[in-house]
């Protein structure tokens, strides 16, 4: 599936296209950013880039896969399917402070770009906007991998900000491959027996003793896991008052680890924590494992075909990191079925911050983050282009990503 372009050919009708598209692209930025929802609550950013895309002439199917602020937009015809994933959830009482809103204009303007050129070009190619709601708490990809989102997805590619220096010792703009931790929840629910706490308290079976006891455990474990692994808890329901034997408890666990096979064994270890201090309590204990984000397989095509479509924008990037980024995504899940790119691109952001605190929300929101996000969108429309139509360099990535799941 060759093509007679060059990519300086492309690059011109990428930039061009995106030109003509800067002022409503900036709208439609500013309105996620100004209004931001939280995981599955998404409707208004639902809406508005259904309507954004709609208005651009583009078939919209809005609450897609059983998804209700999932989307997903389709165009062109044969050849390869690339998709670009758009993220446009926020987070609890501080807005877009992880610039989820840049992740959706950043893989809006890939789609745009590609589609359109695509058309403009005449040459064959397809392409998938999926927008993916959920992924801060949720695991909304998750979801759509389960209602078959992803059925027939050659390439997925999308990109997330971070500030200019994500890690220390780093002098690039941007990092295309990023290891993160794979991650999963635990949901435990202790029973034991009311009585009066100063009347009778040998009769009761006390849930909170079984609920501290858990926490202590596994704050001794911490001393004997890895480096980069974390163990997180909240406690969602814990007695009201102080004179009555607690008879229900309830708590929230997130466990990570940078592989899947380390998670696996990780979760025992915490299981037995839990359990532990049931026993030791005398209380029943109920357990439920979810929501699974896989760590994330980097490909090394992808990663470098984003180095170099960057730094025909002036941007430097380092190919890979081999520091474990220590959040979690569910991107990772969509890596374990087709060969993805996951890039972390920087925006200007004062000193110190970082995604999830309150002064990456305003960074999130400037014209300069915005400029920086439709660059990314242009070099990953660009590494579409070439997954369409350099057979060499898809057969590349492909074979890279099924070496790596088969070491699995």
């Amino acid at each position: 599936m060759g093509s007679t372009l060059n990519m300086e050919d492309v690059k011109s009708s990428v930039d061009s296209v995106l030109e003509e598209l800067l002022t409503s692209l900036r709208e439609l930025n500013r309105e996620i950013w100004s209004n931001p929802e939280t995981a599955y609550e998404e409707h208004r950013a639902h809406n508005t880039i259904c309507d954004f895309l709609e208005k651009l002439g583009f078939s919209v199917t809005r609450h897609a896969y059983g998804l209700d602020t999932a989307f997903e937009a389709r165009s062109g015809n044969g050849g390869r399917l690339i998709n670009f994933n758009a993220e446009y959830d926020a987070l609890p009482g501080i807005g877009h402070a992880c610039g989820h809103n840049l992740i959706t204009t950043s893989s809006v303007a890939a789609f745009l770009a590609l589609s359109l050129c695509l058309k403009k070009l005449g040459v064959p190619g397809r392409t998938q906007l999926l927008g993916t709601p959920a992924e801060e708490n949720g695991g909304g990809k998750a979801k759509l991998i389960e209602a078959g989102a992803y059925k027939g997805v050659d390439i997925s590619l999308m990109a997330h900000p971070g500030p200019m220096r994500l890690f220390p010792g780093q002098t690039q703009d941007s990092v295309a491959g990023v290891l993160m931790n794979a991650r999963k929840e635990i949901h435990c629910e202790f029973t034991g027996k009311s009585a009066h706490a100063g009347g009778n308290p040998w009769e009761g079976v006390n849930a909170l003793d079984a609920l501290v006891s858990s926490y202590n455990n596994v704050a001794v474990l911490r001393q004997q896991i890895q480096p980069d692994e974390r163990i997180h808890c909240a406690f969602l329901d814990t007695p009201k008052v102080a004179n009555v034997i607690p008879s229900y408890t309830k708590a929230y666990w997130q466990v990570r680890s940078p592989t899947l096979k380390g998670l696996n064994k990780l979760m025992v270890r915490v299981r037995n924590c839990i359990e532990a201090a049931a026993l030791s309590s005398g209380c029943q204990v109920k357990i439920v494992e979810d929501g699974l984000y896989t760590d994330i397989r980097l490909n090394d095509t992808l990663c470098e075909l984003y180095k170099v479509h960057m730094e025909k924008y002036g941007k430097s990037v380092l190919k890979s990191l081999e520091k474990v980024m220590t959040g979690s995504s569910d991107i990772g899940n969509v890596s374990y079925i087709v060969p993805t790119l996951h890039t972390m691109f920087g925006i200007p952001a004062e000193p110190g911050s970082f995604p999830h605190h309150p002064t990456f929300a305003s960074a999130a929101g400037t014209d300069e983050a915005h400029s920086e996000a439709v660059i990314v969108g242009k070099s990953l429309a660009m590494i579409g282009w070439d997954m369409i139509h350099d057979d060499n360099l898809y057969e590349k990535a492909r074979s890279q990503w099924e070496s790596i799941i088969k070491e699995d």
